[in-house]
């Protein structure tokens, strides 16, 4: 199963969203969106507009694969259950967020910390979703499950945004 959380944010992720329910439709894997403010409502995939958080922490626990928006919250579950999770930032110019600091921020936190899959065109998720556990498989998974040592480093990242 696919879980996908677009998290809480007030402007609507269809583009993400469009994307994950077509895949649904095309691919034998559950789909399980979560659409929060978002206006599409998928066809193929399953999808409630919010969960709980015990819903939000089973469905990340059962999922081979998460993918998330770049809102921190988001990507830091599926991190603390030992999961990488793919990372889509909500982009200004789809008029997904009011400005571009998710890109900005998970672009860090992929350089840095090498432990969440960025992408930043949706149409690049099928290959990605495809090519999932290689990739992984290259990954610094040791920090994973360090959560210490990757909040010290979080800390680090969020310091440097602040003073910029």
């Amino acid at each position: 199963m696919i879980f996908v959380t677009v998290g809480t944010h007030e402007q609507s992720f269809n583009r993400l969203i469009e994307y994950m329910d077509d895949w649904a439709a095309h691919n034998g894997e559950e789909v399980i969106i979560q659409t929060g403010f978002s206006t599409y409502e998928p066809k193929s995939a399953k999808w409630q507009k919010m969960f709980t958080f015990q819903q939000m922490n089973i469905n990340v626990e059962n999922a081979r694969i998460v993918i998330t928006h770049g809102g921190p919250s988001s990507f830091l579950l599926p991190l603390q259950k030992g999961k990488i999770p793919i990372v889509v930032p909500r982009r200004k110019e789809f008029y997904e967020h009011v400005n571009d600091h998710q890109l900005t921020f998970c672009r860090m936190i992929s350089e840095r910390m090498k432990n969440i899959i960025l992408v930043e065109n949706e149409k690049e998720l099928g290959q990605t979703i495809e090519l999932y556990d290689r990739i992984i498989s290259n990954m610094r998974l040791e920090e994973k499950s360090n959560n210490e040592m990757f909040i010290e480093e979080f800390e680090k990242n969020i310091e440097e945004l602040v003073n910029r």
